[in-house]
């Protein structure tokens, strides 16, 4: 089995046939790329780098990038590093094209990053609820009115695994009818809930949030896909995505699915900076080594990154 992926690149210029203009673009549609950040053997950020490869996203065919997420190890990152990893982002592929990630333990510092998101030129942001505190609704609904008060929209993010916080379909609902956000990245795996918040609230974009159940939520309806695996094999992730959500014949996808998944998999496992870094080097990508806490991989889970990448790009996945 050969699978072809050709796949016309996003352009960065105003386009007519069917793409929205710059102006108009919304930078939570499509596949935007939660980007790795290549980091050098002293584990420095290499900026240089990090400009070409949103670059090579984008020119693959992405929509957007979300720099600043956990695959960009912005936990890890000085306040000067994660500033300037946005402002290359944005110069790079432009703001409309940027979704930075503004998460932080309290809603003081996530306005303060929303507000440098702006200054650089993003058009939108991603806001996971209070890191390390378990947050009830009525903390959540301040966390992200505080936040909102920059003038951005906002994409929260449900990681109900990491923050100990749901962000149920029902409270959703509820921040979006406050004007509070705009779409939803969902990393629970459960696609109901992207039936549910449609009937909640049917103007809140449900955004894709793990890799591994991309076709079943493109096919309920995700308007966009914060894609982890797609810094590796960004041709074959655009593919998926249109054909899960309109744009190609489903069927035809399957075995690109099948094929993926393996990898996909990994994206809401724990390890999933190293194992896609990891990746990444094997497609000849500027992947590197993680910054502490995180350490490289053990020989098993790492052989099985190695195997599952390999057999993709036999495939002639790109």
């Amino acid at each position: 089995m050969s699978l072809e992926v050709s796949v016309e690149p996003a352009t960065t210029e105003p386009a007519a046939a069917g793409r929205p203009s710059p102006a108009d673009r919304k930078p939570w549609h499509g596949v935007v790329v939660a980007t790795a950040l290549p980091m050098r053997p002293d584990l420095s950020v290499d900026f240089d780098a990090y400009a070409e490869h949103v670059r090579w996203l984008v020119d693959s065919g992405c929509d957007g990038v979300c720099p600043n997420g956990s695959l960009g190890e912005y936990q890890s990152l000085t306040p000067a590093e994660r500033a300037r990893v946005v402002e290359v982002a944005v110069e790079a592929v432009g703001g409309d094209r940027v979704l930075p990630g503004v998460a932080a333990y309290g809603a003081a510092e996530s306005l303060r990053w929303t507000e440098q998101a702006a200054e650089a030129g993003a058009r939108a942001v991603m806001l996971l609820p209070p890191n390390g505190y378990r947050a009830d609704a009525r903390t959540v609904i301040d966390h992200y009115r505080t936040v909102a008060s920059a003038g951005l929209p906002i994409v929260a993010y449900n990681n109900p695994f990491d923050t100990k916080v749901d962000l149920t379909p029902r409270l959703l609902a509820d921040l979006y009818d406050l004007g509070l956000i705009v779409g939803v990245k969902e990393f629970t795996g459960d696609v109901r809930r992207a039936y549910e918040v449609a009937e909640l609230a049917p103007g809140l974009d449900v955004l894709i949030g793990s890799d591994d159940v991309a076709l079943e939520f493109g096919l309920a309806g995700a308007v966009g896909w914060i894609a982890g695996y797609a810094n590796v094999f960004p041709r074959a992730s655009v593919e998926l995505y249109r054909a899960a959500t309109g744009g190609g014949d489903v069927r035809a996808v399957q075995a690109l699915y099948r094929l993926l998944h393996p990898l996909l998999r990994l994206d809401s496992q724990t390890e999933f900076v190293q194992s896609i870094k990891l990746s990444m080097d094997l497609v000849g990508r500027r992947g590197g080594s993680c910054r502490a806490p995180r350490l490289s991989l053990l020989p098993e889970p790492e052989a099985a990154v190695r195997e599952f990448t390999l057999k993709a790009m036999a495939e002639g996945l790109r």
